[in-house]
């Protein structure tokens, strides 16, 4: 197992230096930097500050939080939860930039209504072990770090950061009262508890090791830490980095997608470039590391134009808007490609990107934001994107693209994180319109990550663009997988094949199911052929548009499909009412169901 950041940590510490003072962007009083900032950014940040003004800071109840375990919902609560960490974002930053002391009385509520809070983990992380059942309440003598436990003492470390002068000549025991709560809630348990996120050996880890990691480490040197504190929260940080790395290819193909990537390899390099400048550049070096270079490309790898990124698990299609923290990761790893990606979809989609939830949530990212915004906006990205091909062998994703289409199919298994039973299903756009979709996932609930999981119909194979074998369809785990699959790339055309028996329960049969996709980029179609001795096959197909069904041809807006070997069965609308889904679909999604009639089945879009 390579332990670079673990090295590069003790290299610094074999050093004697101390660690630098943290001093990421200017505080409050530093007016000049605040002033100096575009006037359309400096009214924007004022303008949200006095849309919380009056903002009346609601309770938080120890029914709602009990609501989630007796009735599932988890939404209610973090509506309240998230609301109020948005409102207080919004407050402190407008003081910021006004820095009249017009919104200073409502940033202190907004500070008290969050250290009074008894919790700062959500509902269904109020557990001490991996995968064991929440608490109904929260034990305030044991606080339990969870993603946004985290986040919000990033929160308030950074506001004391930001306004501690302005705060203290209101009085000086709101910044005291900060202090004693991120030493309870966050430095005290993160040095003498483990939790499973921080990683032990080969235990598997997820975008929860960098996310946490990363705001802790916001919480502990915005918090003005002294230096035995801060070289003990460094070394452990980079062993946690390093364990989260062991479970990432060399590829850089992010499991869950591109959603989390924002969660995952993104907020990796927050935390590589927080200890970089604590230690005055001690982890530099692994920037230049193929695979964390392979982690930042990743992004636009998995691109397909516009709003839309090739899905799978609980990933969306509308994976939210690159922009700052993209650039950044691209400038760091030395990829102009990816820079001008970021500044790109950065410039043309402003709105989205201050309405995303880790935006709004995360006051380091709009500091970010507000301080490279110049440099972003002004970055030559005039040359047109290229994508590219690309074949992921750690988790078996296959891209490919044309002028007209972009095609993405899933080989690998189904035990992915946030795993949708998916292998082998294809995800297909025209002309940067979704043909062949997946469809994502609805809100969580206490159902989702429980053992009821696949009973929720956007987890199963049926609802992908999947084969249904004897009445089955695909099971979850590492043991249902795809096999002998087999990728090529020509300039003129690209495949894969694979072998898919082996991702259904087919136990005492030794049928096989093959199927392959292929991309003509000279005749601008894609072509898809399954081959099968299995007797009943159901072919299923999720679109985006209602199919126009003639004969052996279905008409979806800009695309035609020709089929042979099978015979229409059934056309299903799939309501899009849940909020989450309704994000990403405009309107109600379909499936197709065709019957095999033999052990070929073929069928080509143009």
């Amino acid at each position: 197992m390579e332990m670079r950041f673990k090295e590069a940590a003790e290299a610094f510490q074999a050093t004697g230096k101390n660690l630098l003072e943290f001093h990421p962007f200017p505080t409050a009083r530093e007016r000049s930097a605040w002033e100096e900032l575009p006037p359309e950014l400096r009214g924007r940040l004022i303008s949200h500050g006095e849309e919380s003004l009056d903002y009346s800071w609601p309770p938080i109840l120890a029914t709602d939080f009990m609501a989630f375990q007796r009735t599932g919902n988890r939404v209610n609560y973090e509506k309240i939860y998230f609301e109020r960490r948005y409102r207080l974002n919004s407050l402190v930053l407008a003081e910021c930039t006004e820095g009249k002391g017009r919104f200073l009385d409502a940033v202190i509520n907004g500070i008290f209504a969050l250290c009074e809070e008894s919790a700062w983990q959500l509902p269904p992380h109020n557990s001490y072990q991996r995968n064991a059942p929440a608490e109904l309440l929260p034990d305030a003598a044991r606080p339990v770090l969870d993603l946004f436990a985290c986040e919000t003492g990033a929160q308030l470390a950074c506001i004391r950061y930001l306004l501690e002068q302005q705060l203290n000549a209101v009085s000086p025991f709101i910044v005291t009262r900060i202090a004693i709560e991120l030493e309870r809630r966050i430095a005290a348990p993160y040095l003498h508890r483990h939790f499973w996120w921080m990683g032990d050996r080969e235990e598997p880890m997820c975008n929860w090791t960098p996310w946490c990691t990363q705001n802790v480490l916001l919480a502990i040197f915005l918090n003005g830490c002294d230096q035995p504190l801060g070289k003990a929260v460094l070394a452990k940080a980079a062993v946690s980095c390093d364990l989260f790395l062991k479970d990432y290819g060399a590829d850089g193909c992010c499991d869950e997608g591109a959603q989390y990537f924002r969660r995952a390899g993104l907020c990796l390099d927050t935390a590589a470039d927080l200890m970089n400048q604590i230690t005055e550049g001690a982890f530099t070096h692994l920037y230049q590391w193929e695979k964390i270079r392979n982690i930042a490309m990743y992004i636009a790898n998995v691109h397909v134009h516009g709003k839309y990124y090739f899905n799978f698990a609980d990933c969306s299609p509308v994976a939210g808007r690159a922009g700052v923290r993209e650039y950044l990761f691209g400038k760091r790893t030395g990829q102009p490609e990816l820079m001008a990606f970021a500044a790109k979809d950065y410039r043309r989609s402003q709105d989205e990107i201050y309405d995303e939830e880790m935006y709004r949530l995360s006051l380091y990212y709009r500091l970010q934001n507000a301080f490279h915004y110049k440099e972003v906006m002004e970055y030559d990205s005039s040359a047109p994107l290229v994508h590219r091909d690309i074949f992921y062998p750690s988790i078996g994703l296959f891209i490919a693209r044309d002028s007209s289409f972009g095609l993405a199919v899933k080989a690998g298994d189904n035990d992915d994180n946030h795993n949708h039973n998916d292998t082998g299903s294809l995800t297909l756009y025209k002309n940067g319109k979704p043909v062949l979709v997946d469809v994502g996932v609805e809100s969580y609930t206490g159902k989702t990550f429980s053992p009821q999981r696949y009973e929720i119909w956007t987890m199963q194979s049926g609802y992908h663009n999947l084969p249904t074998l004897q009445g089955l369809d695909q099971h979850a785990g590492p043991a249902y997988r795809a096999e002998k699959v087999e990728t090529f790339f020509r300039e003129e055309s690209a495949s894969i094949s694979m072998e898919l028996a082996g991702a259904y329960p087919l136990s005492g049969e030794n049928h096989f199911y093959t199927r392959q996709v292929s991309l003509d980029k000279t005749e601008h179609c894609v072509t898809l052929k399954d081959t099968t001795d299995c007797p009943q096959v159901v072919l299923n197909f999720i679109t985006y548009h209602r199919p126009k069904i003639t004969d052996h041809v279905i008409a979806l807006g800009d695309a035609d499909i020709c089929f042979q070997g099978a015979e229409f069965l059934a056309l299903e609308t799939l309501p899009v009412t849940d909020p989450r889904l309704q994000a990403a679909w405009d309107h109600d999604l379909y499936r197709i169901r065709l019957t095999m009639t033999g052990p070929v089945f073929e069928m080509k879009v143009q």
